[in-house]
């Protein structure tokens, strides 16, 4: 029996190293750089077609575009950090109040770990043992109701910086693109064409990116991302020429 016993353990242990799950782990990463880079694209894109549309030279649109990009890119990085700071701060608040419950409340408490495994179709019988082992171990009692009942994972301590640099970063690799032509071209009517090709295209390459990375249609999220972005420099280009007009 206890050869058997040890036979399936290393069956157990050799069919766990053969199976290597594909998760994708960076979801946070990903979030800030698809945050920074579609702004990046849009917004500097909007900006350039529309001073474009109001008939002013390459320069002029360069210095706006650059200046533009340098403020958006400490916006954006301000309101990452902001964001990661708050999740953190709120995740510590309610750890705290978890804490408190569990010391002054613990059979309450007890009782929704219960409740939260019968969810998942663990009967009273087998969710016992699991109930008073976690009552053995404060800290995983605690980690699990963060987890399991609040739904919060520990935020990485360095999360609020990492961010704000992320999308600070991701939004001036975005926001140079479609300024490029102005740099080569001094004519803003030929420049804004360039533009306009060079820009459409990093945003069909960024959005086939987004949607590999993120699990969704590569080519359905390419397609919508170059159209939000197209659409966007439309609607400045058309709203400088009535306002020129």
């Amino acid at each position: 029996m206890a050869e058997n016993g040890s036979e399936d353990m290393e069956k157990k242990l050799l069919l766990h190293q053969q199976h290597e799950e594909k998760h994708f782990m960076s979801s946070e990463v990903v979030r800030d750089v698809i945050i920074g880079v579609s702004d990046g694209l849009t917004v500097p894109f909007a900006l350039a077609a529309g001073l474009s549309g109001a008939s002013v030279s390459s320069s002029i649109i360069l210095t706006a575009g650059i200046a533009e990009v340098a403020a958006g890119s400490i916006s954006m990085g301000l309101g990452g950090y902001l964001a990661a700071k708050s999740e953190a701060d709120h995740y510590m608040r309610e750890l705290k109040r978890e804490q408190e419950e569990i010391i002054t409340v613990p059979d309450m408490e007890a009782a929704e770990i219960g409740e939260i495994l019968s969810q998942y179709g663990v009967e009273p019988h087998e969710y016992g043992p699991v109930v008073d082992a976690l009552r053995r171990n404060p800290q995983a009692w605690l980690d699990f109701m963060m987890k399991f009942e609040l739904g919060l994972e520990k935020p990485n301590p360095r999360r609020a910086l990492q961010s704000a640099f992320t999308i600070a970063v991701s939004y001036i690799m975005g926001g140079m693109v479609p300024l490029i032509p102005y740099t080569f071209i001094p004519l803003a009517r030929e420049a804004v064409v360039a533009s306009v090709i060079l820009t459409l295209l990093a945003l069909l390459v960024f959005g086939f990116a987004k949607g590999y990375f993120t699990g969704n249609k590569p080519f359905t999220s390419a397609l919508q991302t170059a159209f939000i972005g197209a659409l966007a420099s439309a609607a400045a280009f058309s709203f400088a020429r009535l306002v020129r007009a």
